[in-house]
């Protein structure tokens, strides 16, 4: 797909076909998210590959989320990059979830956690760390129609607000 049309044709999918997500698509997608751009390139991220069904139910995130045949957790370190911790692992996920999207798999951000200590917890996560966000993988069951957009005459501004 173009660049653009990835962008457009992007939707935050809740319902995902059982299929497997194939090794060389998780592989394109995770170098993604190590490609992103981080501060002064300290790349503090770390990605959790999750297919356990089990380690997944222990996560404690949305059941849709759960059943999708992948859940990539993203993690910021603030030892290695103090205030930024969360914005760098926020622009790696994106350029994974663009990935995904250029690949035909479907993603949906996760970001508020029913409990970021039992998602901490079921993947080992160490305590300094935090877990940014989740998003499921896999092959969309649902076609979502696109959401409306604000114009960009109410958003973009030119030499000042």
């Amino acid at each position: 797909m173009e660049f653009m049309e990835v962008i457009r044709e992007r939707r935050s999918i809740r319902k995902y076909k059982d299929d497997p997500v194939p090794d060389d698509a998780l592989k394109e997608i995770l170098t993604a998210g190590q490609l992103a751009p981080s501060g002064a390139n300290r790349q503090p991220w770390h990605f959790i590959v999750v297919r356990d069904p089990d380690t997944k139910e222990s996560m404690d995130i949305p059941e849709w989320a759960s059943r999708a045949p992948v859940v990539l957790a993203v993690c910021g370190d603030p030892e290695i990059s103090g205030n930024w911790y969360v914005v760098d692992p926020t622009i790696a996920l994106e350029h994974m979830i663009l990935a995904a999207a250029n690949r035909g798999l479907g993603t949906c951000w996760v970001g508020k956690l029913n409990r970021d200590e039992r998602v901490k917890e079921a993947l080992g996560v160490p305590d300094h760390m935090h877990v940014i966000a989740v998003t499921p993988i896999g092959y969309p069951d649902e076609s979502p129609k696109p959401k409306g957009r604000k114009k960009l005459e109410e958003i973009v501004h030119f030499d000042g607000f």
